[in-house]
């Protein structure tokens, strides 16, 4: 045997031990990759169906929005309406109800005899003309 054979039958050894150091981390990278390929089916297969049950929810959702929709609408058109008669009746009952508390205040001034007897104002009733207001004293008003 030669030199080159030796170093060709080491060379040959070194690296069957190399081959057989890399082949351990492979097959544990093999059963890694099968693990995975297997969670991953798992994860397919309860997807699928989570999808659909988010899909009849959302479905469901929405037709329970439309009638939410149209609830809201009829109550915005209930309270339009409400104003409206609301308006009304203030409109219809409001001005005669006045002129009736006027007219009955009139009638209970004259029975009672609230009135001044000698010609003077109301607000002349309360004090000379010089103690009132803003005019000047001995000032003459209308």
């Amino acid at each position: 045997m030669t030199g080159g054979e030796i170093a060709g039958l080491l060379a040959a050894g070194v690296f069957a031990v190399l081959v057989l150091l890399l082949a351990v981390p492979i097959l544990k990278l093999g059963k890694v990759f099968d693990e995975l390929r297997l969670t991953i089916r798992s994860l397919n297969n309860e997807t699928v169906p989570l999808i659909d049950e988010v899909t009849r929810t959302v479905s469901t959702t929405n037709s329970q929005l439309e009638k939410v929709d149209g609830i809201t609408t009829n109550v915005s058109d209930a309270s339009a309406n409400v104003s409206a008669l609301s308006s009304l009746v203030a409109s219809t009952v409001g001005q005669p109800l006045i002129k009736v508390a006027a007219f009955s205040h009139g009638v209970r001034r004259a029975f009672t005899g609230d009135t001044a007897t000698d010609g003077s104002h109301r607000a002349d009733r309360f004090g000379p003309a010089d103690e009132q207001g803003p005019g000047a004293p001995g000032e003459d008003r209308p």
